[in-house]
């Protein structure tokens, strides 16, 4: 990995914090994710499961995190199953971890190869009357194939049918939802590096340049970082292109009097950062450029204010629409009328500003977080209001990470990122 290994005393806090929750003489299983193949002898680079990089930092291929809090022998309640690693592999692949190296990333002690877990795992399944499957239950989820997990999941319930079935997803929202120390300043990291590339690339756009080889400046600049690259697929959208959502072709060329919205962010450890900025093409916002882009800039502060504990995300985002439907008003994009007519399911306001506020994020961009609770210290979140206007061909959206504070203001983890107009046009032509 590129990054500097993390201290593996974050994974064992992690480790306590999820047993603690388990019920009596039960079983937590953790598989990695698969090696998805393109065609032929490719596929695409490898990602860890977040799940089990959360509970032991391995961040390898075909490994298995089995934790079984009650078992008999206390060197079975916490167990790490790894590749066995070769000379043949070493030579071809790069050496695997082998049983220290794995104990010294995650603090555990008991190590097997992966070609023991059927052995070990029946033993530990005859002494257990619970097993907590690994499900995804993420909000956004949308998945279309098999996974590891799914895999295991369905030959467990096969040989194992008078087990009974528990879920680690509820217990896991709930403890990556809010950070420990240690995240915050690996996902700190990841948007410094982030800055790096922003700072990069203020000074290498103007007019006639193309997205493509702003993506290729940020890129750049990541990965001289110590960064794997872009934490989700980068928009880098000028003129009405901002207007799609998720425009991720970044393959227009870039016009004199243009807006360029730009969503990026880079990952560090597998910590994501997500940053939006929207800067001018000719280094100089139009008077009407800069009156829609301090609207949101007021929004996005004014709500980032609004991220304290006891704050429900439900309330959050309807006084946030609240607060973007008097911009539009006073942008004379919505009319007072507009609003008195509006639908509860749909407010005046969404026609320009569509998309949600703010979501947890950490180790998945969208990361997991309850959504029906109040919010807590420690939990990190975006904010990002927007306002798009495709009959002006331009959008701009803004966007910060924060993490809630237990008394006081929220601290925004880009805080040093230009975000002023005048600051970013000073940076651009000087």
């Amino acid at each position: 990995m590129k990054y500097d290994q993390i201290d593996n005393k974050l994974f064992i806090k992690n480790r306590k914090k999820f047993m603690a929750q388990m019920r009596p003489k039960s079983i937590a299983v953790f598989n990695s994710n698969d090696i998805y193949p393109v065609s032929a002898d490719t596929t695409l680079a490898f990602e860890q499961h977040r799940d089990i990089l959360y509970l032991s930092g391995i961040d390898q291929e075909e490994s298995i995190l089995l934790m079984f809090p009650d078992a008999i022998e206390k060197k079975h309640r916490e167990v790490l199953f790894v590749r066995e690693t070769n000379a043949h592999i070493a030579i071809w692949e790069g050496a695997k971890l082998d049983k220290k190296q794995a104990t010294d990333v995650s603090g555990i002690k008991t190590i097997y190869w992966l070609s023991d877990f059927e052995k070990v795992f029946f033993g530990l399944m005859t002494e257990a009357e619970i097993i907590y499957f690994n499900t995804n239950e993420h909000y956004r989820q949308a998945v279309q194939t098999q996974t590891r997990e799914d895999r295991f999941i369905i030959k467990t319930k096969n040989q194992y049918p008078g087990h009974q079935v528990a879920k680690s997803n509820p217990i896991l929202q709930a403890l990556r939802g809010v950070k420990e120390p240690e995240e915050i300043d690996l996902i700190k990291r990841a948007c410094q590096i982030t800055e790096k590339g922003f700072r990069r690339i203020l000074k290498h756009t103007k007019p006639g340049i193309w997205e493509y080889e702003l993506e290729a400046e940020f890129l750049h600049e990541f990965i001289i970082n110590r960064s794997k690259g872009f934490a989700y697929t980068p928009i880098i959208a000028s003129g009405n292109s901002a207007n799609v959502l998720h425009y991720i072709e970044n393959n227009k060329q870039c016009k004199d009097g243009d807006l360029i919205l730009m969503d990026v962010g880079a990952e560090y450890a597998n910590y994501s950062s997500d940053m939006t900025r929207t800067i001018p093409v000719n280094g100089r916002f139009s008077e009407r450029q800069r009156k829609v882009y301090e609207a949101v800039l007021k929004v996005k502060n004014e709500a980032t204010q609004m991220l304290r504990p006891g704050t429900l995300w439900s309330e959050f985002h309807i006084e946030v629409g609240n607060m973007m439907t008097s911009a539009l008003i006073d942008l004379k994009l919505l009319s007072k009328t507009d609003v008195e007519k509006e639908s509860k399911d749909w407010p005046a306001y969404k026609k320009y500003f569509m998309h949600g506020t703010s979501h947890h994020m950490g180790l998945d961009t969208h990361d997991y977080g309850p959504l029906k609770t109040p919010m807590e210290a420690n939990m990190v979140f975006t904010v990002e209001p927007g306002i798009y206007i495709p009959e002006e061909g331009f959008g701009v959206r803004l966007e910060d990470d924060v993490v809630i504070t237990q008394n006081g203001d929220p601290i925004n983890l880009m805080d040093t990122i230009p975000i002023e107009c005048d600051e970013i046009e000073e940076l651009m032509n000087n």
